[in-house]
């Protein structure tokens, strides 16, 4: 009986799973099926409410990820075993296999709306787990730059939202509306009350979408036209599979052929369009331009050089490009009477057919994968000017295929000052499989409608296409149609969307409810801990040491610190407060952090718990204990000099000290409790009440995790350091992983560390003169007022800590806003 419940409630699993499948395979061939997103995830979501053991769920995900991309990218698998030569079926396999991780937001998905659902209500968990989605698809980009929301392209009125949040922000709303959608259902049979909240909350997320589209639509039509305009024809030669053309006619004859076909169909433009800039798709020019590698190569630079002087407009056209890292490939722009006006290196090469990282590349893999290109990634987005022959002139942003699935690209270019974009792509491996190319070309119509940049788009054999702001395609070619394809843009400077102003913020915003939510937990599940606890009175932390060890002790503190003034000074007066090298690592690591570390590690080496109870002083060790009568404990004496830390020596009623010292935070803890067993204990010495004060004062004002070491020095410096880190390698190298690309991933990483080394020190520093300030200040207050004096020091640390927390981030953002 059990057996065959369980295997009905699977069967149910599995039914909805498929469901859910089916639906997303028709919403994904779009056109009329676009309301069908709606609901679709709502059958799969169902089987979620079933499942209960995490580890079940995210097998159920799983699942739901194969079928996903056997429902929606069934040609994916065929069209790259075709390119690659490994077959249709061994391909799909392969893809069928690796869909978890193809679409690993399932997973994050499913993971994220149960740990919530047992959390928070319906609606949390809702915002939780579409916050899941967005977060995943944020870190771990797709290989397609795919999303839910792709599938809403056909309706013009709601995908106009994404100049907003991008196409995420659409999904976004899509996995609320499936949510509210399964809500309603769940409530069917509870009456017209209990479904008309959920409905509702759909309804008004829709109604809001389509409110804003229609807004924008009418205000983008309103927009004046009076811009200067260039004619572009774009040239879809529909030549294809270069490598077999190779083999059956020999490489030069190819690159003839493809030319001649070019020029001719440009003629074609310039006399039946009266283009003023002719275009032509990605690698259209299968050699290097401008780094020839034979006469032959030599010659035919020269012959496309003369063909646009001859024929008097400019020419954008895809080839490769070299340097001494490597090849690219490439957009050339060419002038007539000028040449070579400049390039743009594809940003994103396709992994693992165009490009290899350097840290995987190697014979081995070039054996295993003998497709795999040798292409280098490029340094990011670019604007240049397409000019008519009469002065007309409007600025571009490339995107070369890859490129025009990841929304940076464009929204760098629109920061930058493009007017249109332009877009060239080799979809050739597409030819049998027609949906990859309208994914490609809805996926790139994006771009047009987050940054409102008109867009021109030319592809080898289809679908070349003219969108304009909307993201509407006002005309496109066929598969394999040999066309030219004319289009009028305008030098036209649309206001920046919220998308160009904040970047693709959906998926970040994403993930910090998501760790709000997680420290929320954190913190609510800290206090029924808490409260849980006994409310026995805490020990005392300590360190017991003998005057040999916390002579040691102190001196390698002591030692630490002077050697990081030192540090700081030889910085000051040589070469400013930076890291160069990674010799001053290894000296700050040897003056600084080594005695740092070992007097913490003698400290943890002889700490103890002080009890006091039955008459008994109680020093719990490790390994020790050690028992005092408390009868034979005269007097406190607490430390003159606060090394290691503060600290007291015990006088015993015999007379002399005891031989071991007790490091301590709160002297005046173990005084109250030694009193209240009913000992005679006083303190010992000149002043001894007020050193004893301040330091009680001072560990009543230290807060744990804030002033932990760990953060202050580590942690809270890492943060700093990765973002000047990435300032530095987009200024030095052209891109966040600049280094990286160019010298390796030894030499990227020694440049963090220096980076991190680097703040660190100078917080550090920064530290050590507010603690001396700091100091200062309490010691006045406790001389002037010494019944405000503890409040006094606590208003300081927290002050400290503003200047350290919040004063260094400002002033590093005020530096990074007055260098850009």
């Amino acid at each position: 009986m059990i057996q065959e419940r369980w295997s009905s409630s699977r069967w149910r699993s599995v039914a909805g799973i498929f469901a859910s499948a089916v639906l997303l395979g028709a919403y994904a061939r779009g056109g009329y099926a676009w309301p069908l997103g709606f609901v679709a995830l709502a059958p799969w979501l169902a089987t979620l409410e079933r499942e209960r053991p995490m580890l079940r769920t995210l097998a159920n995900a799983a699942l739901m990820s194969v079928a996903f991309v056997a429902a929606v990218f069934y040609w994916f698998g065929a069209a790259i075993g075709a390119y690659i030569g490994i077959g249709a079926s061994t391909a799909t396999l392969v893809l069928l296999a690796c869909a978890p991780l193809l679409q690993p937001q399932f997973l994050a998905y499913a993971a994220v709306r149960q740990w919530a659902g047992r959390r928070h209500g319906p609606a949390l968990r809702a915002l939780a787990a579409a916050s899941a989605w967005v977060a995943c698809e944020w870190l771990v980009p797709k290989l397609l730059g795919d999303t839910l929301a792709h599938g809403l392209y056909p309706s013009a009125v709601l995908r106009q939202a994404a100049d907003l949040g991008g196409a995420a922000g659409l999904t976004f709303a899509l996995l609320l509306v499936n949510e509210a959608v399964l809500a309603a259902f769940q409530r069917r049979r509870e009456g017209a009350r209990a479904l008309a909240k959920p409905l509702a909350a759909a309804a008004l997320i829709v109604a809001c979408l389509a409110a804003y589209g229609l807004a924008r639509r009418e205000a983008l039509q309103a927009q004046p036209a009076d811009a200067p305009t260039l004619r572009v024809a774009m040239i879809q030669a529909s030549i294809t599979d270069y490598e077999r053309l190779r083999k059956e006619i020999g490489a030069y004859a190819v690159v003839r052929k493809v030319l001649d076909t070019h020029y001719a169909l440009s003629w074609s433009a310039l006399r039946d369009h009266g283009a003023d800039l002719l275009l032509w798709s990605e690698t259209v020019y299968p050699t290097s331009y401008g780094h020839p590698r034979s006469a032959d190569g030599e010659a035919l630079d020269a012959e496309i050089r003369g063909f646009v002087d001859a024929a008097g407009v400019p020419l954008v056209f895809g080839t490769y490009d070299r340097d001494g890292q490597g090849e690219y490939n490439a957009a050339a722009f060419l002038e007539p009477g000028k040449g070579l006006l400049g390039m743009y290196r594809k940003t994103h090469p396709f992994p693992l057919t165009e490009y290899v990282p350097p840290w995987l590349d190697g014979p081995r893999l070039r054996r295993w994968l003998p497709w795999t290109g040798g292409w280098q990634r490029g340094d990011g987005a670019r604007v240049l000017p397409l000019r008519s022959a009469d002065g007309r002139e409007v600025n571009v942003v490339p995107l070369i295929c890859l490129d025009d699935v990841h929304s940076d690209l464009a929204i760098d270019g629109a920061r930058l000052g493009a007017q249109a974009i332009l877009g060239m792509s080799n979809d050739s491996w597409f030819t049998a499989y027609p949906a990859g190319a309208r994914l490609h070309l809805a996926v790139a119509a994006f771009r047009s409608i987050e940054t409102r940049l008109p867009q021109v788009r030319v592809t080898s054999n289809g679908f070349s296409a003219i969108i304009d702001d909307t993201g509407e395609v006002l005309a496109r070619t066929s598969m394999g149609d040999q066309a030219v394809l004319t289009a009028f843009v305008a030098a036209r400077d649309p206001a920046p969307t919220l998308m160009v102003r904040w970047g693709d913020w959906v998926g970040r915003a994403g993930a910090a409810l998501l760790l709000a939510l997680a420290a929320r937990a954190l913190w609510r599940a800290a206090r029924r801990r808490a409260s849980a606890a006994p409310r026995a009175e805490p020990a005392i932390e300590a360190a017991v040491l003998t005057p040999a060890w916390r002579a040691l002790s102190g001196a390698l503190r002591l030692c630490a610190g002077a050697g990081l003034l030192w540090l700081g000074f030889d910085m000051l007066t040589r070469i400013g407060l930076q890291v160069q090298s990674l010799a001053q690592l290894r000296l700050f690591a040897a003056a600084v952090v080594a005695p740092a570390v070992a007097a913490w590690a003698i400290e943890r080496a002889f700490a103890a718990q002080v009890r006091v109870g039955d008459g008994l002083l109680v020093l719990e060790r490790r390994r020790q204990r050690i028992e005092l009568p408390v009868a034979s404990v005269a007097a406190l004496r607490p430390w003159w000099i606060a090394l290691p830390r503060s600290g007291v020596d015990l006088r015993l009623a015999a007379g002399p000290l005891w031989t071991r010292s007790l490091a301590l935070s709160r002297p005046q803890a173990l005084l109250r409790r030694l009193a209240a067993s009913g000992a005679p204990i006083r303190w010992e010495g000149r002043c001894a009440d007020a050193r004893a004060a301040s330091a009680e004062a001072r560990a009543d004002a230290r807060r744990r995790r804030l002033d932990h070491p760990l953060l202050k020095f580590a942690l809270f410096p890492l943060l700093l350091a990765l973002v000047a880190f990435r300032l530095h390698q987009v200024i030095a190298f052209g891109g966040t992983f600049g280094e990286y690309y160019s010298y390796g991933l030894g030499a990227y990483l020694a440049g963090l560390l220096i980076w991190w080394a680097s703040w660190a020190i100078g917080l550090m520093l920064f530290a050590a003169v507010l603690r001396v300030a700091i100091e200062a200040l309490a010691a006045g207050a406790a001389v002037l007022r010494p019944v405000h004096a503890a409040g006094v020091r606590d208003a300081l640390e927290w002050l400290g800590r503003a200047a350290f927390y919040l004063g260094v981030p400002a002033w590093l953002a005020w530096r990074l806003l007055a260098m850009g």
